[in-house]
């Protein structure tokens, strides 16, 4: 005892504890789904992002390889920054590129270096597109850009909505792939033909690109010529390259050096960048070579998970796309997130499988979807490996729903 009057951390006798909060229960589960990508034999995916530090260190491994590292390190932007912002540019050829240190910013700065250009700040976009989805209306608060949508179906807008819009606007922005409605992406012709129907408004043409490296597969076309359609471009180093962060903006190098200039206002001109621009030279030397292996192996993948829910006896299921654009898609099932989240943990701790790695997130009222990425992890599984793990999984959601009840 402390003689205190400071109230007890053991519930009063005769009283239950206070049940944990939905903050708590995500905190909780977020921890278990971390031991669950470290701890399981056996996982459809690790990301990497999830790893220990330890981990996440060993991919500067044999860096050495890819760049000189006796040379002097990077200050505000120099050196390996610079061979790596060469490098995009060479890969998605354009001119210029200016590496930034998230998206949110490189994409700001793109398209408000347009809208001086073109005197017109409202950009075209999905109503899915990510700033309108998870930045917090930053083109707005931040940029002084109108965002204005095109379309809220699950696909990229299409020629005939471009072309018919009923406003006037500076600049079309695409995400490819469309992340939220599935990873989708369209056919390189309707891409074309978009394209082409922007330009005729005296449009600009920005590519979200933030998984464009994933996209040659779908295409049919190597990236050069797929970013070749657009003014500018953005890309990612860590969503698909595994790297510790970063973006980069490719495009002409009048606007690749104002960016840089609006880059140093925006307060992202970081003094050294080295550890995240060798991780991202890492990504595209290890990761961008094997992304064509791991979306044919998603659409394995995905075919296994089709027909073991349809086995399964649950009510209905969907893999969306039913072919993977990329190799990242969604799975869909008619269930509470809690549900789904729980039997995905328990599996991965009873049986040392793990079968979804991603968290669930609602969808609507009992309904629930995750997103399965394929990538290394994956490659050793079969549709023999995904239908057993599915049965067990499956197993597991009767238990789950029973638990949530209580």
């Amino acid at each position: 005892m402390t003689g205190t009057n400071e109230p007890s951390e053991q519930p009063t006798a005769g009283r239950e504890a206070e049940p944990p909060t939905p903050q708590e229960l995500r905190r909780l589960r977020r921890e278990r789904r971390i031991a669950a990508v470290r701890d399981a034999e056996r996982a459809l995916a690790r990301p990497g992002f999830l790893g220990t530090l330890r981990q996440r260190l060993a991919l500067l491994d044999g860096v050495g390889d890819l760049y000189d590292l006796d040379e002097d390190g990077d200050l505000y932007g120099s050196g390996v920054v610079e061979a790596l912002e060469e490098k995009v540019a060479g890969l998605l050829g354009k001119e210029a590129a200016a590496f930034f240190p998230t998206g949110t910013m490189a994409q700001q700065i793109a398209l408000r270096c347009w809208a001086g250009r073109t005197g017109n700040a409202t950009v075209a976009l999905h109503s899915l597109a990510h700033p309108e989805v998870h930045e917090r209306k930053a083109f707005t608060e931040v940029s002084g850009l109108r965002p204005v949508r095109l379309t809220s179906e699950s696909r990229l807008p299409t020629a005939d909505e471009v072309h018919d819009f009923e406003e006037p606007f500076g600049a079309l922005m695409l995400e490819l792939p469309l992340r939220d409605a599935g990873f989708v992406l369209p056919a390189f012709e309707e891409l074309t033909e978009v394209v082409r129907a922007a330009r005729e408004r005296d449009a600009v043409v920005h590519f979200d690109g933030a998984r464009l490296w994933e996209s040659t597969v779908h295409f049919g076309r190597p990236l050069d010529e797929i970013a070749g359609l657009a003014d500018s471009v953005y890309v990612s180093f860590y969503k698909s390259l595994d790297g510790y962060g970063g973006a980069a903006i490719a495009g002409p190098r009048s606007l690749v050096e104002e960016a840089k200039t609006w880059r140093h206002r925006y307060g992202g001109n970081v003094f050294q960048q080295f550890p995240t621009a060798l991780s991202a030279l890492a990504g595209l030397e290890r990761e961008l070579p094997r992304l064509p292996e791991y979306v044919h192996h998603a659409r394995v993948i995905a075919a296994a998970l089709r027909e073991a829910f349809a086995e399964s006896g649950v009510p209905w299921s969907r893999v969306h796309p039913a072919q993977p654009h990329t190799h990242e898609f969604q799975v869909w099932l008619p269930y509470a997130e809690d549900v789904l989240a729980e039997a995905a943990l328990r599996q991965a701790e009873e049986t040392g499988t793990l079968l979804f790695a991603d968290a669930w997130d609602r969808g609507g009222p009992d309904l629930a979807f995750t997103e399965v990425s394929v990538r290394a992890a994956g490659l050793t599984w079969t549709a023999c490996d995904v239908k057993t793990a599915v049965a067990e999984f499956v197993k597991r959601i009767a238990d789950a729903e029973s638990r949530a009840d209580r």
